[in-house]
């Protein structure tokens, strides 16, 4: 206790002498609380991040994860009461730093133990800048600190600063302190706004200061930061991108060296703190003969109770005891420790909610049609609203008109792209540089949360709901495509199968290429910027009109324009891509037999010609990113398998079995694939499979091992629900091939995870589906906080070193959000099988 009242008579004798009585009073308020509300200290714990009851303060654990520079997961970050609410405490070059703004080089990471500090060294190698940062426990508070061996570069003065960015959808509505003046954080953001000498923009700082106290009327979210010289500033990014945070920010001071900067963190804490417990379940429910086990995560400083309770609710929402039993204990997952409680036992048909001490779920279903519907939102309203070339109509609604039929510019040479395309040294086209592509303004889906075609996720798409109309008999039909009008309509039936309209949309994508250009290319995207952070209309990106060099931008004539707002075409050859486009074209000849029988028959026929072609001649292995294709030798066993299941030549047979390498390495991959030719392969290459799935089946015991879900959770900058709903997939087909070793059960578990037995929540990843589900995700509509009925976002994301997320108040975080037509495509795929598995047993 001396300390911390000789610190608080230290810090307030410097609070009077630079600001009077009003800002020392102030000090003693916050200093006080200090005192008296902490009860337990700050550490640097195991997992190296400063650690206090409902506190976690993180130290560049993490370092821009994600696919571009600013994924908001880096640097200096705090997790406050479960809830990570601060990020990216970083020397940034912008007031608002913006998703593509340059970030520094990490060098290395020292964290020492006995002086409670963690020190960071990193660069910005185009400046010859290097510095460290230093976060150092001091007693309940850290320390943050720049330090600096040269003076910054003067192309840096008055740039370079020190940010920590606080997120809106926490401090939205909530009040501020700067100095004893109160202030509010807006909703919306209204910022007044700077232009520099290049015409640069940035919202102005809305406070000034040296002490700040964010959100003092919150406990949970209470956090203090006081600046030693530097003076603080308040910034609201969101003037300048809707995915900005507030920021606050101090400049880097010129001329010094040293320690350069500091700052002191207080972060609230509440003593005796814990979490409240999350019932993992299924929001859709549960059909009455599978396994229902909810998986119950707490908090590592929580007393677990000893059972739960299963009520159902009758017509009169009275609940009725049904099942209470014992919790067996799975032990500790990241920083949760996990319970069972098994319901497996109840199958009488209706309406539930699970119990667990003072929290009780939303309701779900018994019911043997529970997996009926589920599929139906995917199918009915998303696939249709990622249309791309078609004006998607939804009764009062339009979703966008019909976009970029000014399709497509081939692509500059030697150009890298900023969202992972890439042009070699040549065309590998008849065209120029700059030149309009002919035929490609057809067809395929927006990608994912923006706007391109990646010819890799519309094979997938492709060859995933051509199986499941294969398997499945998928009739349903509510959706209109009228493609002479360039008009879809939805909840309008039209006759035909949307299965197959939505096979027949990717298709012509995917063919219009080899129309146009004789071969896949990695896809079409827009070559601005500007266009590509879009957020609206998709209509809206272009006028619809070829550009033409030679006119005036505002000059048309119709049909040409001198607007330059075309999508460029990647064109550089790929066999590995050629491979994977015609393993889904020769999937979709099958199925569009008898719905577009010349489509059909192009189909095959491109495929079969290509693969030709690729066989008599060395193979184009230009890579790039993740839009040419996977490796080779998997790329050419898809098309293998596709073109044996569609022609029943033995030639493919024949090089399926001299690829067993291929699937031997990557059998995970591959094994649901394979499974499908099985009628047409010899009895080495069966039991040769068996021994695989036996060795798989160890496997998928260790998964039981890793995690309590069971389930292949990823640790990337991408959450890991596509990996795990094609997990499951594979386990379908290996169960229907070889029962003994697989059980179903493996194939229910990736399902259940979607939605909601999984880690931080138990919410629904598919929007729409479920009691309770997305409903903010980085779709199209993401600047809305909204959601696309049936997309499926990417899921629970790993934070380094212990905290799995998903933020449901803040969409912008696509590893964690964006919906992607790939998931949405295996996921129908997925539910279907869980329907045929049950419905057929």
């Amino acid at each position: 206790m001396k300390n911390i009242t000789q610190k608080l008579y230290l810090k307030n004798t410097y609070l009077f002498q630079k600001y009077g009585v009003k800002a020392v009073c102030l000090g003693i308020f916050l200093m006080m609380g200090s005192v008296f509300a902490q009860t337990s200290p700050l550490t640097l714990n195991e997992e190296e991040y400063f650690e206090k009851p409902g506190v976690n303060i993180l130290a560049f654990s993490n370092w821009y994860d994600g696919l571009f520079s600013d994924s908001k997961i880096s640097g200096i970050e705090v997790i406050h009461h479960g809830v990570r609410t601060v990020t990216n405490g970083d020397v940034r070059l912008h007031a608002t730093p913006e998703q593509w703004d340059a970030i520094p080089t990490f060098v290395r990471r020292e964290v020492d133990r006995g002086n409670n500090r963690i020190d960071t060294y990193e660069k910005y190698p185009d400046y010859d800048f290097e510095y460290m940062i230093r976060a150092e426990r001091d007693e309940d508070e850290v320390i943050l600190s720049v330090h600096l061996d040269e003076p910054i570069p003067e192309e840096l003065q008055g740039k370079a600063g020190f940010n920590l960015e606080f997120i809106p959808s926490a401090y939205a509505e909530k009040t501020y302190y700067m100095d004893g003046e109160g202030g509010n954080f807006p909703l919306y953001p209204h910022s007044s706004m700077d232009k520099d000498t290049s015409g640069y923009t940035a919202p102005k700082p809305f406070a000034e200061g040296k002490t700040l106290v964010v959100a003092p009327g919150d406990p949970k979210r209470k956090i203090t930061i006081i600046s030693d010289e530097a003076e603080l500033r308040l910034h609201d990014g969101r003037d300048k991108a809707q995915n900005g945070w507030f920021v606050v920010r101090s400049l880097l001071p010129e001329n010094k060296t040293g320690k350069v900067l500091q700052w002191r963190l207080n972060v609230n804490s509440t003593p005796g703190w814990t979490r409240n417990p999350v019932i993992g379940h299924s929001q859709v429910g549960y059909h009455p003969n599978q396994e229902k086990v909810a998986v119950i995560e707490l908090d590592k400083n929580d007393s677990p109770a000893s059972e739960a309770t299963l009520y159902k609710l009758n017509e009169m929402g009275e609940k009725v005891e049904k099942h209470t039993a014992a919790l067996s204990n799975w032990g500790q997952y990241t920083r949760y420790e996990y319970l069972y409680f098994d319901f497996s036992e109840v199958k009488e048909e209706g309406l539930y909610v699970i119990s667990y001490k003072a929290e009780t779920t939303a309701p779900f279903k018994i019911n043997e049609d529970v997996y009926e519907k589920a599929w139906h939102p995917t199918n009915d309203v998303f696939f249709p609203v990622q249309m791309d070339h078609m004006l998607v109509n939804e009764a009062y609604r339009v979703w966008h008109g019909a976009s970029h039929l000014d399709d497509a510019l081939q692509a500059p040479v030697n150009h890298e792209h900023f969202d992972l395309y890439a042009q070699g040294p040549t065309t590998d086209t008849e065209y120029e540089p700059g030149e309009h592509i002919p035929g490609l303004n057809i067809g395929g889906w927006y990608d994912a949360g923006d706007y391109d075609i990646r010819t890799q996720t519309q094979y997938y798409v492709v060859s995933h709901l051509a199986h499941a109309y294969e398997d499945f008999n998928l009739q349903r039909d509510q959706t209109l495509v009228d493609y002479d009008a360039k008009y879809v309509d939805l909840h309008n039936p039209d006759g035909k199968p949307d299965m197959l309209q939505h096979i027949e949309h990717g298709t012509l994508g995917l063919i219009a290429q080899h129309r146009a250009l004789g071969r896949a290319i990695p896809g079409i995207i827009v070559p601005d910027i500007s266009q590509y952070t879009h957020l609206g209309d998709g209509l809206t990106m272009t006028d619809n009109l070829i550009y033409d060099k030679e006119m005036d931008p505002l000059e048309t004539d119709g049909y040409k324009s001198g607007k330059f707002d075309d999508r460029w075409a990647f064109t550089s050859k790929s066999t590995p891509l050629n491979y994977g486009s015609i393993a889904a074209l020769a999937a979709a000849s099958r199925v569009l037999k008898g719905y577009n029988d010349e489509l059909a028959e192009e189909c095959i026929n491109t495929a079969i010609n290509v693969w030709k072609e690729e066989h008599s001649k060395e193979p184009d292995l230009f890579h790039h990113g993740n839009t040419t294709g996977g490796t080779l030798e998997e790329e050419e066993l898809k098309a293998a398998v596709e073109l044996l299941l569609s022609t029943k030549d033995e030639m493919y047979a024949t090089r399926i079995k001299e690829m067993w390498p291929t699937i031997d390495k990557n059998f995970n991959l591959h094994a649901g694939r394979v499974i499908k030719i099985l009628a047409y392969m010899d009895e080495d290459f069966k039991q040769k499979l068996k021994n695989k799935v036996k060795d798989y089946k160890n496997e998928i015991a260790e998964h039981r091992k890793e995690n309590p879900y069971g389930v292949p959770i990823g640790r990337r900058g991408w959450a890991g629900n596509s990996q795990i709903v094609a997990y499951a997939i594979n386990n379908y087909h290996l169960h229907k091939a070889f029962p003994d070793l697989i059980d179903k059960e493996e194939v229910f578990k990736g399902l259940n995870y979607l939605y909601g037995t999984h880690p931080d929540s138990d919410i629904s990843f598919v929007s729409g589906v479920g009691t309770k589900s997305k409903k903010v995700a980085y779709g199209m509509n993401r600047a809305d906080f909204s959601f696309i009925a049936g997309g499926v976002v990417p899921g629970v994301l790993i934070l380094k070193p212990d905290f799995p997320e998903n933020k449901e108040d803040w969409p912008f975080l696509w590893g964690e959000n964006e919906y992607v037509v790939s998931v949405g495509a295996s996921y129908i795929y997925l539910v279907n099988a869980v329907r045929d598995l049950l419905n057929n047993q």
